[in-house]
């Protein structure tokens, strides 16, 4: 005969209820992930100069997409994600000293990296941001245009950060986004979770192209804010 002591007597009781009543204890339920949670990359923080490689200026038509961001003198811009600044100086040659160009990073190591290349290459009107991977934190109402370069597939919260966006948006505001099709990890995302995350933030698609890249992998989309 098995001997039972009260706690174990207790444990059989419940289990006999449990049976007796149809019902099977189970874990707690795992929290759902937010909506807006989907596969990201790792931000980039190595070598910056594999931003610099030749030819960058052609292969991606970066005179066009500017063009179509409306980025001319006078204008401020935003270069999120900016690396190496790369972007970033040919925007600020492009708006000149009556624009300013806001070069955002949240590596530290790359926004002192752009503030080092700006004072060599004597642009004053580079202002570099040190942001949050959720906060660009940019300046309220300063942005005509925004160019996120191979960027937006880093961004885990996507839809409230570009919701936060809006309030340093000027009125028709164009926000560029050039990446790859992938899967999320790969440093590439599929245009159509791009397109579905910017409707959510609030945004409307006014231009979609597919020159900055001969391989037909990239994409250009430009939106602004509804």
């Amino acid at each position: 005969m098995i001997s039972l002591c009260p706690s174990s007597r207790s444990s059989l009781f419940a289990a006999v209820l449990f049976v007796a009543l149809g019902v099977l204890p189970t874990q707690a339920a795992s929290p759902a992930p937010p909506q807006d949670q989907r596969p990201t990359s790792t931000p980039y923080s190595g070598d910056l100069s594999i931003f610099e490689y030749p030819d960058r200026d052609r292969k991606l038509q970066i005179d066009r997409v500017m063009d179509l961001l409306g980025i001319t003198p006078g204008k401020n811009v935003a270069d999120l994600g900016a690396g190496s600044g790369w972007f970033s100086v040919r925007a600020a040659r492009r708006v000149g000293p009556q624009g300013v160009v806001f070069a955002e990073d949240i590596n530290a190591d790359a926004v002192r990296y752009i503030g080092q290349r700006a004072k060599k290459e004597s642009l004053s009107n580079v202002k570099t941001i040190l942001g949050t991977p959720d906060d660009p934190s940019l300046p309220p109402t300063s942005i005509d245009a925004l160019l996120m370069l191979k960027v937006y597939h880093e961004i885990a919260h996507p839809i409230p950060v570009m919701k936060k966006l809006h309030a340093a948006l000027r009125p028709g505001a164009r926000i560029g986004i050039i990446d790859r099709n992938g899967n999320g990890t790969d440093h590439g995302l599929p245009r159509d979770v791009v397109l579905k995350e910017m409707a959510e933030a609030g945004y409307k698609l006014t231009g979609t192209y597919d020159f900055t890249k001969a391989d037909g992998q990239d994409y250009f989309l430009i939106f602004t804010p509804r």
